[in-house]
């Protein structure tokens, strides 16, 4: 899918990367989404999005600072969500999006979150892939079991082998195909032919230090002043990240909630479903 990089210097001097797909400029009023991974992840986890929703949209995908293209942070303390929500709203600035669609996965969702209870007139709306106020301990041990862990990985086979270790509950039924799909957005190829992980081991380090340095504080406060923005929560059915007591709750505090659950999926859906595609593409054109 083509798409341009934009690069964007942050206060602290580090080089971030964002894809620019940029739509028709006539497209649907020149509507922007703006993307945001989780933990571990980079743009690569919207391309099938991306390329669904470019011909009408403007999207942008941003790569955290430790993650993708992006630089690393000599400092391990800053791998965490209040420096990445400056980030992003420097991005916005330097970008000149006006009023951007937020759809944030896992981690994206809680900068999201945070970015549009503090600056709701900025965003058109939000959508929370898998994430919410409640983040369930038990979904957070088992990440951090394996960010910034694991041996070398000599091959695409071996990358494969990681990739379901981690994920397959999350995600039954996947064939071979998609696994090296998914391991392919996961890993990158060095130089001497071996694979390491798309983003900076230290990401760990401030979760591993203070498991609750992971989620910022008093999410229900900062749900709550979202009020007025325009939201589509999307969990998966397997989920131990975001529970189906925490998703109704949500709605009882957000009165225009849009809802839809991904079956067979766990943390997070990959926005590839059909009914997650759905979702969102009818939430974007009522906006």
């Amino acid at each position: 899918m083509d798409h341009r990089s934009f690069w964007l210097i942050t206060g602290d001097g580090l080089r971030l990367h964002a894809r620019d797909y940029a739509a028709d400029e006539a497209a649907d009023g020149g509507v922007a989404v703006l993307c945001l991974h989780g933990l571990t992840r980079n743009a690569a986890d919207f391309d099938d999005l991306a390329a669904r929703l470019s011909p009408r949209y403007r999207v942008v995908v941003m790569e955290q600072r430790g993650r993708g293209d992006s630089d690393y942070d000599r400092d391990p303390a800053n791998y965490q969500v209040g420096t990445y929500v400056q980030d992003a709203m420097a991005l916005l600035d330097a970008m000149e999006l006006d009023r951007p669609v937020l759809i944030g996965t896992s981690m994206g969702g809680l900068m999201s979150m945070v970015m549009g209870s503090t600056a709701p007139q900025r965003f058109r709306g939000i959508v929370l892939n898998d994430i919410g106020p409640v983040v369930e301990p038990a979904g957070v041990e088992r990440i951090r079991g394996y960010v910034g862990r694991g041996g070398p990985i000599a091959d695409w086979d071996d990358a494969v082998r990681a990739t379901r270790a981690n994920n397959e509950t999350a995600f039954p039924g996947l064939g071979d195909a998609e696994w090296l799909a998914f391991a392919k957005r996961l890993f990158r190829e060095e130089p001497d032919g071996g694979l390491r992980a798309a983003y900076d081991p230290a990401i760990a380090e401030p979760m591993n230090a203070d498991s609750t340095s992971a989620v910022p504080a008093d999410l229900w406060t900062v749900f709550e002043a979202l009020s007025d923005l325009p939201m589509l929560l999307i969990r998966g059915a397997l989920s131990d990240i975001l529970s189906a007591r925490t998703t109704e709750e949500m709605a009882r505090r957000h009165p225009h909630l849009e809802y839809v659950e991904v079956a067979d999926r766990g943390h997070a859906p990959l926005l590839d479903e059909p009914e997650a595609v759905a979702a969102i593409e009818g939430f974007l054109a009522r906006l």
